[in-house]
């Protein structure tokens, strides 16, 4: 029996920022969710491969392959991906407008609900202005954010040991910190902007790491979080509704629990190239 037999299927599934190729990415979760839930529509919202790491030194260890065969698995059992471009994997741009085998590679795209809602998606970097029109700074940025990440662990070691749940260096900088929380205001705001633009509902991004499902001047706002640090994503059951998944909070009796041994294959972004 595969691990689709056992999934929880819904309508669509929506991820993003799960940075593989960084050490920071949890690709072992990523597998469990992705062995847990299926769709025939499967929506990669950005940042999926980090370029930006993997260009400063190679790291892909065989979890983070093996995320990338589970979802080509998925494709030749007849789902349908959505490959939505970020600045991380920005790279992929140069293919904008491929499809191949299942798999449709864009920088943009209109969603339809279930009942009827029009859903622009989106990864979002291109209403920062900082990755726009600073890019060194981004990149001071994110090695900054790498810097956090490395103390964030070191910290949660420490909880663990002292039986304490695990706590987010950036998720409490982004509430605390003025900055961040207009940051993310003014982020939400452009995005809710674009999807008027578009005459979409709402719309459906990702970049800022931080997962939300809110109403914006009567726009839809969702944000699918990222896979490094808060591993969230969500879901469209078949009614339409969506539903915000964190994970291992959300993780169901039946995921299976042995993971699936895969060879190894030492050119990942090849195989989504050319997967056809």
């Amino acid at each position: 029996m595969s691990d689709e037999d056992n999934s929880k299927r819904v309508r669509s599934i929506f991820i993003s920022d799960l940075h593989l190729g960084t050490r920071g990415a949890q690709a072992d979760l990523v597998l469990e969710f992705l062995r847990a839930y299926d769709a025939p529509q499967i929506y990669l919202v950005g940042d999926i491969i980090d370029g930006w790491r993997l260009k400063s030194g190679w790291y892909f260890p065989q979890t983070h392959n093996d995320v990338i065969q589970k979802l080509l698995r998925k494709v030749r059992k007849g789902s349908k991906l959505i490959y939505v471009t970020g600045n991380h994997d920005d790279f992929l741009r140069d293919f904008t407008g491929l499809q191949f085998g299942g798999i449709t590679l864009v920088d943009e795209i209109v969603h339809e609900t279930a009942d009827g809602k029009r859903l622009l998606v989106i990864h979002g970097d291109l209403f920062d202005l900082v990755v726009r029109n600073a890019k060194w700074l981004a990149l001071l940025g994110d090695w900054a954010y790498t810097v956090a990440l490395a103390l964030n662990m070191a910290i949660n070691r420490v909880r663990r040991v002292l039986r304490l749940p695990h706590w987010s260096l950036s998720a409490w900088a982004k509430a605390k910190v003025k900055n961040a929380v207009n940051y993310i205001g003014e982020f939400e705001g452009c995005l809710a902007v674009e999807a008027r633009r578009h005459k979409a509902d709402g719309v459906i991004c990702g970049h800022i790491h931080h997962a939300a499902q809110r109403e914006i001047d009567g726009l839809t706002y969702i944000n699918t979080g990222d896979w490094v640090e808060s591993c969230t994503a969500f879901v469209e059951h078949e009614d339409g509704r969506f539903e915000l998944i964190r994970w291992p909070q959300g993780r169901m009796k039946t995921t299976p629990a042995e993971p699936v041994s895969m060879p190894a294959r030492p050119a990942p972004v090849r195989d989504l190239i050319e997967a056809a």
